[in-house]
């Protein structure tokens, strides 16, 4: 009984930065400064919501933002899968060498990399580019998803392979229609983790990206920033609109994030 009061005492405390969030979107900015935190608007502002899907280009931003992750998730996830596949399942010999650099990309500072990486999409033509983006967060997103990869591919029986080449299945179709579907829960995880860093990164889409119509949620966001007064209302209404996405995935995938993270802790 104790336990489950202090596990719904922590649980109140991950919410109420969320309510606090909702009440602020719904306030305009003279009772955010005169109102206490969580003291409840006196005319909920839902006009905020309209104006800055509308007026504001949160729709555009927003679908920019769906864009850009969806397809670095998939991408990364893909390119991962293929790798660990090739590093735990196929004997050659520079297999160790292979981990051990994506292991190094661990060590690197992200942003570290910020200006070779403007340099190079300069040079090569993909500035002002979802492509730069996509690239960008495809490659800094490998080592952390092959490593959470790894665990769980090295607990897949051989036998289950053995029986698939004995069947005549291709190397290929082993791939994808045996190994791939049986690392369903740790993809949802590597998903859940790459989709949150993608969506909410700020950095490389402010130095990429100088177009309006190619913007992301977390850039989008600075049009209600001038410079003698801020929008906090429409701002909260941002923020609450691109918080949605991130919690509707987690509660659909919650179940496999859970078995992705203690499928590869025991072997056997």
């Amino acid at each position: 009984m104790i336990l489950y009061l202090i596990l719904g005492l922590v649980a109140l405390l991950q919410i109420l930065p969320l309510i606090w969030l909702l009440l602020f979107s719904l306030k305009d900015n003279q009772e955010v400064f005169n109102l206490a935190p969580f003291a409840l608007p006196q005319d909920p502002q839902w006009s905020n919501y309209a104006r800055v899907w509308v007026d504001g280009n949160i729709g555009l931003y927003f679908f920019n933002s769906v864009l850009v992750t969806g397809i670095s998730v998939i991408l990364t996830i893909l390119l991962a899968s293929f790798v660990t596949f090739a590093l735990t399942r196929m004997q050659w010999k520079l297999s160790k060498l292979a981990l051990g650099l994506f292991m190094v990309g661990l060590m690197i500072p992200v942003h570290s990399a910020l200006i070779p990486l403007f340099s190079f999409f300069t040079t090569i033509g993909i500035m002002d580019n979802h492509l730069s983006i996509i690239l960008t967060y495809t490659a800094f997103n490998l080592p952390l998803t092959i490593m959470i990869l790894l665990g769980f591919y090295y607990t897949i029986p051989r036998e289950l392979e053995e029986a698939a080449i004995v069947d005549g299945c291709s190397i290929h179709r082993l791939f994808f229609r045996i190994i791939l579907p049986i690392t369903a829960p740790v993809v949802a995880t590597t998903a859940i983790i790459n989709m949150i860093y993608n969506w909410n990164e700020f950095v490389f889409v402010n130095t990429f990206i100088s177009s309006d119509s190619l913007k992301t949620l977390t850039v989008g966001i600075q049009n209600f920033i001038g410079q003698y007064s801020t929008d906090w209302g429409a701002i909260g209404a941002t923020l609450v609109i691109s918080m949605l996405p991130i919690l509707i995935a987690f509660f659909l995938l919650s179940n496999k994030i859970v078995e992705g993270m203690t499928s590869g802790s025991v072997k056997g």
